[in-house]
């Protein structure tokens, strides 16, 4: 995968400034407001900036916490995963490994078969069918 490296004024000529806000400066976007937050339908979530296929909808899940949940991507070499202590708190920051967008945060609670909860930003992602 080759990365794909932009300045900040690409990104914004490219995104929404609600993007922009989430996926370039490590926003989130407020729950249960997301476009897939609830959704059912079938297909693969790329990254909003990049366009990398990222978590298939079969592993998508209602985990009732207001934002899209993911088991498992769908290559764990397209995502990276960084320490974040922002808030005064630990969390696992969800990043692309394309583009270095900010997809959300990883969490151990999650159901079988990996117990993991990729708790993502709608805004950062986009379905394709």
């Amino acid at each position: 995968m080759e990365k794909v490296i932009k300045s900040e004024d690409e990104w914004r000529r490219i995104l929404t400034p609600e993007q922009f806000r989430v996926a370039r400066q490590k926003g989130t976007e407020r729950p249960f407001t997301g476009e897939y937050c609830e959704s059912k339908e079938p297909g693969v979530y790329t990254c909003v900036c990049c366009g990398t296929e990222l978590f298939e909808a079969t592993t998508k899940f209602e985990s009732g916490t207001g934002w899209p949940s993911f088991t498992d991507p769908i290559d764990p070499e397209r995502i990276r995963l960084e320490k974040d202590y922002s808030y005064g708190m630990y969390r696992v920051e969800v990043l692309c490994n394309v583009c270095d967008a900010h997809l959300g945060h990883v969490f151990d609670d999650g159901p079988p078969p990996t117990g993991l909860r990729y708790c993502l930003n709608s805004v950062s992602l986009v379905l394709k069918q």
